[in-house]
């Protein structure tokens, strides 16, 4: 198959050059920005198109690796009569496939969202770690089963959803992801109060934060679990509740109840009744009831 991308951000850099590094024959690139679809073309040894109809005619598969709001505007203004027999890829985590391409199997072709579970940081080497990444694949049914087949082939880890799981899904991946900095940010403001300056108190987390993710990534989240919810301590847990204003207190007492969930798997024998009835005894607005 002849892979083309509209677009060349870093989402498009990263496939095309995984995908021509694992024998996939990538035609080549059309931006907006010429510039950018040049320096794609030239890191994935493909071509720079300076029309999108030109990289239509020419590729069999086209990846949408453009913004989320730009994906549909950009399908429904491809002439109908090229999207015959395409299999058009969409790698948002927010949209489902008919979301970014209405109708598509009208003209014959076949629509799928195809998103990696990643953070994409680095256009130049990002594609050396997508053997360790989940993509999810949503979209035309009767093609699935072999969309799905490609991507494995390619030693990519591939898990198959449906359409309505998709924005729970996109929330999932937000939370694992950018919410984790929302909570580091929040650690750093509580050791700023505790005469850290902002440099040091992010010194100070980055090593904790490094070394519990490791050792999720080696024995997984429930073996990773330490600290006050697992080891059933409920009076530093009042201290903590105590010492935050009530709106970071309810976020404290929300994550503490996930945590128990984590914690009993880890120690089955353990009472936790005293936490999860302290717990539930919080209300929407960071007291207790």
């Amino acid at each position: 198959m002849k892979i083309g991308f509209f677009g060349a951000g870093k989402v498009g850099f990263t496939l095309g050059k995984y995908f021509r590094m694992h024998g996939v024959e990538v035609i080549g690139y059309y931006s907006h920005s010429i510039q950018s679809a040049n320096e794609a073309a030239r890191f994935t040894q493909s071509q720079a198109f300076n029309s999108a109809e030109d990289l239509l005619a020419a590729s069999d598969v086209l990846f949408f690796t453009l913004p989320d709001g730009a994906i549909r505007d950009f399908y429904e203004k491809l002439p109908s009569e090229q999207i015959q027999n395409k299999i058009f890829c969409h790698c948002s985590g927010a949209l489902t496939a008919e979301d970014a391409f209405p109708g598509i199997e009208q003209y014959g072709a076949v629509g799928f969202s195809v998103h990696p579970l990643f953070a994409v940081s680095d256009k130049y080497h990002a594609y050396e770690e997508l053997t360790d990444v989940f993509f999810a694949l949503e979209g035309s049914k009767e093609k699935i089963v072999l969309m799905e087949a490609w991507l494995k082939a390619l030693g990519l880890k591939v898990k198959v959803i449906e359409p309505g799981v998709k924005v729970k899904y996109h929330c999932a991946a937000a939370l694992a992801s950018n919410y984790v900095i929302a909570l580091l940010a929040l650690s750093q403001r509580l050791l700023a109060e505790c005469g850290f300056s902002p440099a040091e108190a992010e010194e100070a987390l980055t090593p904790l934060f490094a070394g519990n993710a490791q050792h999720i990534a080696a024995d997984g989240m429930v073996q990773a679990l330490t600290g006050p919810v697992e080891r059933g301590d409920l009076g530093t847990i009042q201290k903590h509740l105590d010492c935050l204003p009530p709106d970071r207190a309810q976020l404290y007492g929300l994550l503490a109840q996930e945590l128990l969930m984590t914690a009993q798997a880890k120690n089955p024998t353990r009472d936790y009744s005293s936490i999860k009835t302290f717990l539930q005894s919080f209300d929407r607005k960071g007291r207790f009831k």
